[in-house]
């Protein structure tokens, strides 16, 4: 899996906070944009997102190369729907040789290696025979398994990105679309250091987990601070050890 913010908009750290001082000034978006300096509008956009305030935020947006996943999980990433997507096309594009991606647990079982293997030589042996027989690439691509690795173009604001994050950094998360979503936060975090300061996993936003009891222990859930039987928080720790681990 390769990943490269490859756009993103100017002043994303700032852009929020001109927005936030829109809504309480009499001046207009470009006047407060020229007079506020930087200090003031990453103080201002850290206090309105402390407040859950995220509608600001919308005002900064990144564009995303993703090179090499499968399309089990492209198929979850997609359905982030406030986010543009562009894929790679299996209609469009004929394949000569069938790039996958084998999941971990699979690679490190040298039987299930094997099974997988298998399946996959017969599925990459039967879409060419079809094409060799003059099927067209949109009706053979149907023998592709889910491990057929694609490209795709993600563009997406910073306040949709905010609840991407949420969900996908969860140590409960599919592994694949785990590490996505950490390659995805480093590079946001490089550009917008302000808005994206407490991004990650819910348990990290929100100091406790809201998963309930299906949570991976890691953070407390709600119902353990009300009873005042919760313990210290280790999901900080975890979200700093994926930022800095090397995929």
């Amino acid at each position: 899996m390769k990943v490269d913010l490859i756009s993103h908009t100017v002043d994303c750290d700032k852009m929020p906070g001109i927005a936030a001082y829109t809504s309480c000034s009499k001046k207009s978006p470009i006047e407060l944009y020229k007079t506020k300096t930087r200090e003031q509008t990453d103080a201002f956009i850290r206090r309105v997102v402390a407040y859950g305030h995220h509608s600001v935020i919308e005002h900064s947006y990144f564009s995303f190369s993703i090179e090499g996943i499968s399309r089990a999980c492209s198929h979850e990433l997609v359905r982030h729907r406030i986010a543009s997507f562009t894929q790679q096309s299996q209609r469009y594009v004929k394949f000569d040789k069938l790039d996958i991606v084998v999941p971990p647990k699979i690679k490190k079982n040298k039987e299930a290696k094997k099974i997988f293997d298998e399946a996959i030589e017969k599925s990459a042996l039967a879409y060419q025979k079809l094409l060799d027989m003059g099927i067209a690439a949109e009706d053979a691509r149907y023998c592709f398994p889910n491990a057929a690795k694609t490209n795709i173009l993600m563009t997406i604001n910073a306040r949709s990105m905010m609840n991407f994050f949420a969900l996908r950094c969860c140590r409960r998360s599919q592994w694949e679309i785990h590490e996505l979503a950490y390659k995805m936060l480093k590079l946001a975090k490089e550009k917008a250091p302000v808005v994206f300061e407490n991004a990650g996993a819910s348990c990290v936003q929100k100091e406790h987990c809201t998963e309930g009891e299906i949570g991976c222990g890691l953070a407390p859930t709600f119902n353990d601070i009300k009873k005042g039987t919760a313990k210290e928080s280790k999901s900080k720790e975890y979200a700093d050890r994926m930022m800095n681990q090397d995929f």
